[in-house]
């Protein structure tokens, strides 16, 4: 199975701001980044997105562009939920919640928010799903970085402690096959 997975590009945040799974809009000019994009897929694909609005516009471009099959967005391709850190800057966050959880991000949750571990369940929940379906076409997965991270973990039986050394830059496209 080819998949390939695709950040989405830049968002409207400021460097070092926390905003997994709040719907923060893209920085524009983006077609250009898109178009480019969109020359590394391929000409026929399934599509998966995530429900955010920084992933779904990249999504919504690739299929006009591409011959898409189905297109479908999926809540278990969101990123990491951060939950009482989320649009704060890291620097706000109290160090007595945000040191233990980087001394252990994979099973530590963020302050009612999940663990790099709960995201790697639900992404391994959709990769299943998908795999069962033995599609003989390629898949586009439009998602971000905690996800593709957790994806190449397995891809490569890389353990998440470890998942940083996989890097998934904005608007990058990644080939794997399953």
């Amino acid at each position: 199975m080819e998949i390939y997975l695709v950040r989405h590009t830049e968002t409207i945040c400021e460097k070092g701001i926390c905003y997994g799974q709040s719907d923060v809009e893209i920085a524009e000019p983006f077609d250009f980044i898109f178009e480019n994009i969109v020359s590394q897929l391929p000409s026929e694909a399934l599509i998966f997105s995530s429900p955010l609005k920084r992933c779904v516009i990249l999504a919504k471009y690739i299929q006009k562009n591409i011959n898409t099959i189905s297109y479908q967005e999926d809540n278990r391709l969101k990123e990491m939920h951060f939950g009482d850190w989320e649009l704060k800057t890291w620097n706000e966050i109290p160090p007595e919640q945000l040191n233990p959880w980087m001394e252990n991000f994979v099973n530590i949750r963020a302050s009612n928010g999940e663990s790099f571990v709960e995201l790697h369940e639900r992404v391994g929940d959709f990769l299943s799903e998908i795999k069962s379906k033995k599609s003989h076409l390629p898949i586009i997965i439009v998602t971000h970085a905690g996800i593709i991270r957790s994806l190449l973990c397995y891809h490569s039986s890389l353990p998440l402690k470890d998942a940083f050394q996989n890097k998934a830059d904005f608007g990058e496209v990644i080939k794997i096959n399953f």
